[in-house]
């Protein structure tokens, strides 16, 4: 029998799936503002650059769910790994805009593969009544991730001034996500395979050493039975993909998809993608304050995601949703109505230093709510039968419309202006709500397989 190993090294070693994409979605941010020197890039093609991250996340998450249903969940992850630290050296690299762009679409085919997937193994491999805080260590490497890359970004205007020039400083920016990816294909390496996937393969010595590594000193023999009767069950139903619009999966499908739509037409990736170019927007003045205000922020994001983490297993998922966009719609009207207030009397210090607080304030509802509690359901509501082709379908939602937003913020500043650009988003936040209220159920504390019959019933 294979070394156990600690629960926690386990969920760990699978999160670095999570920090990779929070770093690689981050880091654009502050190497933005050196690419578009470098490569003399108009407005239209910073958009561009962001947005071929993303629409390769798409593209990664529409096959991820074939391939992990095919090949498994760590195999599929592992070479994860290895394509993350492909995209890196290749964006450090680009000798052209062309190549640059090619890297960071690599770089969004495994971001899109690990979102989709790193939520799905925590998902299968945890126990249910740690379920909620284990798959949230995906949103906790997501939010370090994303921090870390603004970390690295203020570090690196040091270099700008010191005469390193904008090409050195934006490529090492890139590159450093190597680092990462290399850690998540030698700790994948080491980590079993899903239980769930095993049985699912008919490889059920191999699923009961695995859930034997993953409940040290428990005795397992009741999961591993509950796990076979659901699988046999499911092996009973068939799934094509076609399943996915049968009327037992269209209430998981509408919430897993409504809630990748809503988590992305709010705002949240503006600020991770964008948020220099607001503060400057806002009155501030200079590239690195703009950037250390960044990370800031995404400390903020880690710390109350820590805490979502303590309560999504307590309070509940649909509560802490619910909490979390009325703190969004709230801040996203007061930031509106800075933006408008500044514009009337001219701007300044108070205007910028406001906009700073009600962007920390929002980002630390989204951090509590929709932030790991999307990620989360999506991993719990769909039935095992179709579980993998029902997260890819949110996960693809996610991203489409993730790259949406990025395409069209920059435009909608220029259109029609900061306040009314975070307005609509405000808007779109109230219609979050309503959708959380009819439709979202609490699935704290239930096996996979309780949830399952729920959204049957």
């Amino acid at each position: 029998m294979r070394r156990q190993m600690g629960f926690g090294t386990i969920a760990i070693v699978a999160g670095l799936g999570g920090l990779l994409f929070g770093y690689d979605t981050g880091v654009i941010s502050g190497a933005l503002l050196y690419i578009r020197e470098s490569f003399s890039l108009s407005g239209a093609m910073q958009g561009v650059v962001v947005a071929v991250t993303l629409a390769g996340a798409a593209l990664g998450a529409a096959f991820a769910g074939a391939l992990a249903d095919a090949l498994g969940r760590r195999i599929v992850l592992l070479f994860t790994g290895l394509v993350f630290v492909a995209g890196a050296l290749l964006c450090a690299a680009a000798w052209s805009l062309p190549a640059l762009i090619a890297g960071r679409l690599v770089v969004g085919l495994a971001i899109g593969v690990a979102s989709m997937l790193t939520p799905l193994y925590l998902s299968e491999i945890a126990p249910p009544e740690k379920r909620g805080a284990i798959v949230t260590i995906n949103q906790l490497f997501i939010t370090i991730g994303a921090f870390l890359s603004y970390v690295l970004d203020y570090a690196m205007t040091f270099l700008a001034h010191g005469g390193g020039g904008h090409d050195v400083v934006w490529r090492a920016m890139l590159g450093l996500a190597a680092i990462p990816g290399a850690a998540l294909l030698i700790g994948m390496a080491l980590l079993p395979e899903s239980p769930r996937w095993l049985l699912a393969h008919q490889q059920e010595e191999k699923a009961k050493d695995a859930l034997t590594r993953l409940r040290p000193g428990r005795d397992s023999g009741e999961e591993f039975a509950a796990l076979r009767q659901d699988i046999a069950e499911a092996d009973k139903q068939r799934a094509p993909f076609s399943r996915l619009f049968a009327a037992g999966a269209r209430l998981p499908v509408m919430i897993g998809v409504g809630l990748a739509i809503f988590q992305q037409i709010t705002g949240i990736n503006t600020v991770i993608y964008f948020a220099p170019t607001i503060f400057k927007d806002s009155g501030m003045t200079g590239s690195a304050g703009a950037i250390l205000v960044t990370a800031g922020i995404g400390l903020i994001n880690v710390i109350l995601t820590i805490i979502a983490m303590r309560l999504l297993d307590h309070a509940g998922r649909r509560a802490l949703l619910l909490v979390g966009l009325v703190g969004m719609f709230v801040s996203l009207l007061g930031i509106s109505a800075c933006f408008a207030i500044g514009l009337h009397a001219g701007g300044g210090h108070l205007v910028a230093v406001l906009v700073i607080v009600l962007i920390a304030v929002y980002v630390s509802f989204f951090a509590i709510g929709l932030g790991p509690v999307f990620w989360l359901l999506i991993a719990e509501i769909f039935p095992l039968a179709i579980r993998g082709r029902g997260m890819s379908l949110a996960t693809i939602a996610n991203w489409g419309f993730n790259m949406l937003v990025s395409l069209t913020f920059l435009d909608l500043l220029k259109g029609i202006g900061q306040s009314a650009t975070f307005l609509v988003y405000a808007v779109l936040t109230g219609a979050a709500f309503l959708f959380t209220y009819k439709l979202v159920p609490e699935t704290k504390g239930r096996s996979l397989e309780e949830i399952e019959a729920q959204m049957r019933g």
